[in-house]
């Protein structure tokens, strides 16, 4: 039988406590070897006073702590005293229940809410003292999996709200003229024509409307990965503007939007929402998950420009200061001051 202190000088398990009772070398060796192999966590301690005789590697990762810190200590040395009252619980229920028992644990570890599923087994060890028995506790964090599982159910939420997205496209393009199919629902020319119009209107009526461009920032290796961002760029225009606004691509990178009898505060709210929308998206190509993010520059009538030209000349600088700022922003034309 292999000597537990043999076994510490080669690292594979941390030296035992003077005086203290130690783990079987054989169990031990094996429990390391099948924990390392699952990539868990181990720990075996004492089922009278809960001090840990075996530590892994991973399970003194997980508490912050060199594995020689951690045996010879009890639960109530290591963790907060809510989760200390939990795990003493969770030891007792295996302990009379004699077989395998799964519990699920939330609290607090350094400074972090943290949630793990763990495994207990209440076991004689041959070479502990007097016959006492132990508890051979299994480790398994649970927020990476969770994290996976979240990721996963918004992936599929958004491939679902691309595909109706496509559908209506779809049916856009087969009863209506023609269509930008990534940039909106007006091509170049009819978006000059609806931005005159508006002009034209909030002249007569002294009312006032919002343009913005946007840029994409991401600029994506590959024709494939730059139209489908540019698709998934159009579908949130889509999901983001009314009936009454416009928005059109304009450009290899570059939409407009008109945001019909909408000011400045409001144009800017409202598109710091899609700007934080587009941050988040994630947008699929041969199984691979791109992002994204834009810049966009905020314009509007009469506030920041009198004319159509002094308008998109307005929303074009504004667009430049986004994007000297580093990308990823909202950004606003400079009020005119009329002067008397």
């Amino acid at each position: 039988m292999m000597n537990p202190a043999a076994a510490a000088t080669e690292g594979s398990i941390p030296g035992p406590v003077a005086d203290e009772p130690v783990v079987d070398g054989v169990l031990a060796q094996s429990l390391l070897a099948w924990a390392q192999q699952q990539g868990l966590a181990l720990g075996v301690k004492l089922a009278d006073d809960g001090r840990y005789l075996l530590v892994n590697l991973a399970l003194a990762e997980l508490l912050g702590r060199p594995q020689a810190e951690i045996v010879g200590r009890s639960d109530a040395e290591l963790l907060e005293p809510a989760a200390v009252a939990l795990m003493r619980a969770a030891d007792h229920t295996a302990l009379v229940q004699g077989s395998a028992l799964a519990s699920m644990h939330q609290f607090e570890l350094r400074d972090e809410r943290r949630e793990f599923q763990v495994l207990r087994l209440a076991t004689s060890g041959s070479s502990v003292a007097d016959g006492q028995r132990l508890i051979c506790s299994i480790w398994q964090e649970l927020g990476p999996q969770r994290q996976r599982e979240a990721q996963l159910r918004l992936l599929l939420d958004q491939l679902e709200q691309a595909q109706q997205s496509n559908q209506n496209l779809r049916r856009e393009l087969a009863h209506q003229g023609p269509r930008e199919a990534t940039g909106g629902p007006y091509d170049q020319a009819q978006f000059d024509d609806q931005l005159r119009r508006e002009l034209d209107l909030s002249a007569r009526e002294h009312r006032e409307f919002a343009l913005v461009y946007i840029t994409i920032d991401t600029d994506q290796p590959g024709a494939p990965a730059h139209d489908r961002i540019c698709e998934a760029m159009g579908s949130l225009l889509r999901g983001n503007t009314r009936a009454m606004d416009s928005s059109c691509r304009v450009g290899q990178r570059r939409f407009a939007v008109l945001l019909s009898g909408v000011g400045l505060a409001t144009a800017h709210s409202r598109m710091e929402g899609l700007r934080r929308q587009c941050a988040t998206q994630i947008v699929v190509l041969a199984g691979e998950a791109l992002r994204f993010s834009v810049s966009m520059g905020v314009a509007s009538y009469p506030h920041t420009a009198s004319s159509q030209a002094e308008l998109m000349a307005a929303s074009s600088a504004a667009l430049e200061e986004a994007q000297r700022r580093g990308g990823n922003g909202v950004a606003l034309a400079r009020i005119r001051l009329q002067m008397d």
